[in-house]
This record gives C-alpha cells, structure tokens and sequence, in this order.
C-alpha cells in the first residue's frame, strides 16, 4: 500500500534509541522529516545520517524534527548514533509494522537474490500530521539536499 502527499500521516508508537517510547502525532506542530533506512552502521545509511547530521541548523531552521526508522534494535541505533555522533532520534521497527504502514516493506533484489526489507524513502509531515511530500528518488549522499531544497522552495 503506497501513501501519498495530501493523506494523513499514519500515527504509530516506536521506541527509540534509548527505549523510550516515541509517537508522531506527538510531535503535531512541527514538520517531521520521517526517513526509512534499510540497516544502521552501512555505508550508505552512514553517508545518509550524516548528511542529516551536519545539516540540523538548516533543518531546524525550517521547524523539521529528523526521526530516522528502521528494522534495528535499540542498542544497534544507539551504537549507530554515538559512532556517527548523531544529533537526531532514531527509532527501532524490529517488527516493521510501521515500514509496512508507509508501504516502504517491500520485496528487494540484491545480487541476484530477492528478500524483503527497506525501500529508502523520505516523508516531509507537516504541521497539521499529514504528509506534505515524499522524497523516493535520490542518492544516500544527497538526501539532505534534496529535502533541503525541497524546503527552501516553499
């Protein structure tokens, strides 16, 4: 099930790096930049967080709260986050029900092999908790240009 920009953003309840309970509709009144990752501590998922890392001014700037998700446990998200120095939540989907939600648990080819796991993808939630926009097709190393001059735009 794809979601698009317009639709209310589907609510959940993850824990986080320090297992403590996180809920988006909690987070009404920002924007939340809401970006799905295959698996911490890869390189593409580093080169990823670290482009948001260095970027949280800018995001800040334009009232977005950074929640990174994926299918790791709390204590790999939290080695991930102190190794990286990062400055944003990330939240454990151990179950992937959220991935399924967003529609992001789909089957995947990899050298030849198929399993299913994270389609990297982006969702810019407004203020109001609906999806503003959704960001699919962009490289790990720019993804934080791409949501930066998606907001500059506006």
């Amino acid at each position: 099930m794809a979601i698009e920009a317009g639709q209310p953003a589907p609510d959940f309840t993850l824990n986080d790096q320090d297992n403590n309970p996180v809920t988006l509709s909690e987070l009404q009144g920002k924007k939340v930049l809401l970006y799905f990752y295959p698996r911490a501590s890869t390189p593409g998922c580093t080169v990823q967080a670290q482009g948001l890392r260095d970027t949280k001014a800018e995001l800040d700037a334009h009232n977005v709260v950074v929640l990174g998700l994926s299918p790791d446990t709390p204590k790999k998200l939290t080695n991930f986050i102190n190794k990286q120095e990062l400055n944003f939540t990330l939240l454990a989907d151990e179950e992937h029900e959220v991935c399924e939600k967003y529609g992001v648990w789909q089957l995947k080819k990899f050298m030849g092999r198929e399993n299913m796991g994270v389609v990297r993808t982006s969702f810019l939630i407004d203020e109001s908790g609906n999806l503003e926009h959704v960001f699919n097709k962009f490289k790990t190393k720019d993804h934080h240009e791409v949501v930066l001059d998606y907001l500059n735009s506006k």
